[in-house]
């Protein structure tokens, strides 16, 4: 999913751009379950938004967290740098904070790292 912000309406398209610049680009899935905070947790999956390959480079993110204790969070940021594996390929960290909601307002910390 895609965030564009238009005025919070929850619309998304798949976008299938295969190079920028030239330059080929690729996505990483991520997932996790967030901290445990006012008696629940949320789980939460996604797609980062396409980068550059063969380059040093970070990824931007959005989802939503599931609906638990009948509310929702949106998780939103950005990757950290590139781990490259000795093998090939590499992955991202990334860690923050989900936005605030609930009947009691709170948020929940998340981590992890993208797909490979």
């Amino acid at each position: 999913m895609y965030d564009f912000d238009e005025g919070g309406s929850e619309h998304s398209h798949n976008l299938y751009i295969t190079t920028w610049d030239g330059q080929p680009v690729h996505t990483h899935e991520f997932k996790g379950v967030t901290s445990f905070d006012v008696g629940h947790d949320h789980r939460y999956a996604g797609i980062t938004e396409p980068a550059s390959s063969g380059i040093q480079h970070t990824h931007r993110y959005f989802t939503f967290t599931t609906v638990d204790d009948r509310h929702k969070h949106v998780i939103r940021g950005g990757t950290g740098p590139a781990i490259f594996l000795p093998g090939g390929g590499h992955y991202h960290e990334f860690s923050g904070v989900t936005s605030v909601d609930g009947a009691i307002p709170h948020r929940h910390k998340y981590s992890g790292r993208t797909s490979l």
